[in-house]
């Protein structure tokens, strides 16, 4: 901490607080205000932090868990399901561009060690900032956004190999014997990857079902971090990297099912150090080479841009896309990328690159990451510039899906064609209700097409595809998918064109049924509390308790909106995917002592609403009684409020204290 000093620490968590709220307003991802606050506090900018190496050591541990958390993520069944894309067109982009970039370095004069490197590094694009952008879009689930998120993951999958080679390309393998160091690396890599898988089947697994056993969060945690530095250092040990060890940590525990505890628990020390890497990053950017060399940097990050854009379009025509979806995976994808700089750091640390190449490479970086959110943001209207035939497309698919609806009258339009939609459609069917579903999966659309269904492709957040779907006389609207950004855009569509159409909305829980109901919905259906209906009619017809009563009980509990279902009691130590949701709205019970804030006075005065709290039940003498706007509360009462963790806090200050 002295080496360091803590005013400098100071300085820079307070101007890093003032850039992530002034980014976050922007809209702008908070990586770049990590960056921005680095080259600003940095010895080339404004000098207020000496560069030191303790600083690049907390960079190292920010590097650790950001592999860990990819290897925490790693699920072999999604690289399965996606593998034409992941390795193929992902593997073609990255294996292109290494070659591409590493040729034009070397070239250049840079030795052959750090020509590879620097291949590597520039064939990566940034998954934060593009997963972010592509989310708030709404893009996530386009066509561009799905061949995006497929050449991303092959981009993750291959920085390990990376990661094991630059340590080996450090120790001063010369050019001549690079295709041994690479026999001689993956061999190596094959080892650990078998150890380590072997060590997580036979022993990960038991352990964490003793740590979980024992139900004290903070054993559980020290566990996680434990495994992780323990895998980084042993991999570091064995010549390797510390990213390494963490990646495969994180593999282990994905295999468990923990995973979901764990990602909640390492959340808090993963963005703090994943800050700092970012911040170190920045501070490592010499803005003196950046004056000298400006010209180099701007052909650098030009050449990045509008290579990385050019590869992958003609890459994704080759693999069967249209133009205008190939061109805006391009242009999504055309920046440098977190781990790039991750494997800058190794570089530098094993002395792969020198100082001079190793700056122009990470000012080129950094500046097209701050490009990226423009291109990203405008991706659809420079495809269309570009693209002459892209809006000829799309007009020839807006005139299918009406050929499709004009066919039908008082139809019901399916957003969405998976199991639920699928499953939807057929009760429909059914009964002779017409109805056409709208689905982003080309291939489901193909088969069902195939099949007969009445499915087209198109994009139901986009208001002229709902009109093309028929929606001037359609009889109602159904979101069969569990996305609630999505739903929101598509019923501010509906409710603007069609506020009296009856729209049916599907969601995983009740976290979203308020905000949903608010904007339009005219029936949201949670599948946790009706899977909870379901289970409680079973139990009490087993039980002899007689129907009728239990229609009525499911009657009651739908009309009022599911309000006594919502929410549950949290436990002071939770495991599994209950943790994830750990933060979200909950019950939470309060007794009124004599003397309270609340004797005597009525809900409406009270106004908990204000909070957003709602009182679920309210418990006086041992009996339950629904609340109304009226009912007066007496000491010895138990509320049982519903609400967000701090809305609670706050509704029980003013229940006792006022």
């Amino acid at each position: 901490m002295n080496a360091i000093g803590f005013q400098s620490i100071l300085l820079l968590l307070g101007l890093a607080v003032v850039l992530v709220a002034l980014f976050r307003y922007l809209g702008l991802p908070q990586i770049l205000a990590y960056l921005c606050a680095g080259i600003l506090v940095g010895p080339s900018g404004l000098g207020w932090i000496p560069s030191t190496e303790e600083w690049r050591y907390f960079a190292e541990f920010g590097l650790v868990f950001l592999m860990f958390t990819i290897g925490l993520e790693f699920s072999l069944p999604k690289l399965v399901a996606m593998r034409a894309i992941v390795f193929g067109l992902g593997g073609a982009q990255v294996l292109i561009s290494c070659l591409a970039f590493g040729a034009v370095a070397w070239w250049f004069g840079v030795p052959g060690e750090g020509a590879i490197v620097i291949g590597g590094i520039l064939a990566l694009s940034s998954t934060a900032i593009v997963m972010k952008l592509l989310i708030e879009q709404l893009e996530q689930s386009s066509r561009h956004g799905r061949h995006a998120f497929g050449i991303l993951l092959f981009q993750d999958l291959v920085v390990v190999p990376f990661l094991i080679l630059i340590p080996t390309l450090g120790t001063g393998t010369g050019p001549e014997s690079v295709a041994g160091t690479l026999v001689w690396v993956l061999g190596k890599s094959a080892l650990v990857l078998g150890a380590i898988f072997v060590i997580g089947r036979w022993l990960v697994r038991p352990l964490f079902h003793r740590v979980a056993a024992t139900r004290l969060r903070e054993f559980f945690m020290l566990t996680v971090l434990l495994l992780t530095l323990a895998a980084a250092w042993v991999t570091e040990v064995a010549g390797l990297s510390l990213a390494l060890g963490a990646f495969l940590a994180g593999m282990m525990l994905a295999e468990t099912e923990y995973r979901h505890q764990v990602e909640a628990d390492i959340l808090p020390f993963r963005d703090i150090l994943l800050g700092l890497f970012f911040v170190t990053v920045g501070m490592m950017l010499d803005l003196g080479v950046v004056r000298t060399q400006w010209l180099h940097i701007l052909a650098a990050v030009a050449a990045l841009v509008i290579f990385k854009t050019a590869l992958i379009a003609v890459l994704g025509r080759v693999f069967g896309m249209e133009a205008g979806p190939a061109l805006r995976t391009g242009l999504v994808l055309a920046q440098g990328g977190e781990f790039g700089f991750a494997l800058l750091l190794q570089a530098r640390r094993y002395e792969v690159l020198d100082e001079p190449a190793a700056q122009i490479v990470l000012a080129a970086i950094v500046l097209s990451m701050l490009l990226a959110p423009l291109i990203v943001w405008h991706n659809g209207r420079i495809a269309r510039r570009l693209v002459p035939g892209y809006t000829r497309v799309r007009a020839a698919n807006l005139e299918t899906i009406r050929a499709e609806a004009a066919r039908r009258r008082a139809h019901v339009i399916v957003c969405g064609y998976g199991r639920s939609g699928q499953n939807l459609a057929w009760m429909l069917e059914q009964e002779n209700v017409p109805s056409l579903a709208l689905d982003l999966d080309p291939v489901r659309v193909r088969d069902a097409r195939d099949a007969g269904k009445p499915v087209v492709y198109g994009d139901a957040t986009r208001r002229d595809v709902l009109e093309a779907a028929g929606l001037a006389h359609a009889a109602a609207l159904a979101v069969s998918f569990n996305d609630a950004q999505v739903a929101l855009r598509i019923l501010e569509i509906t409710r603007a064109a069609r506020p009296e159409m009856p729209v049916i909305v599907r969601t995983m829980d009740d976290a979203d049924l308020d905000r949903l109901l608010k904007a339009g919905a005219t029936e949201v259906v949670p599948e946790s509390l009706e899977g909870s209906l379901m289970m409680g009619s079973h139990v009490l017809l087993l039980l002899g308790v007689p129907v009728s009563r239990i229609v009525r009980h499911v009657r009651d509990v739908r009309e009022d909106r599911y309000r006594m279902m919502r929410g549950f009691f949290h436990g002071e130590a939770m495991f599994g995917e209950e943790a994830t949701a750990a933060w979200r709205e909950r019950l939470h019970s309060v007794t009124l002592p004599p003397g309270a804030h609340a004797i005597d006075k009525s809900l409406a005065e009270l106004d908990l609403d204000r909070l957003g709290v709602t009182v679920s039940t309210v418990r006086r003498n041992g009996r339950p009684a629904p609340p109304s706007a009226e009912t007066r509360f007496a000491a010895g009462d138990v509320l049982v409020l519903h609400g967000s963790a701090e809305a609670l806090e706050e509704a029980e200050a003013l229940l006792l204290e006022g």
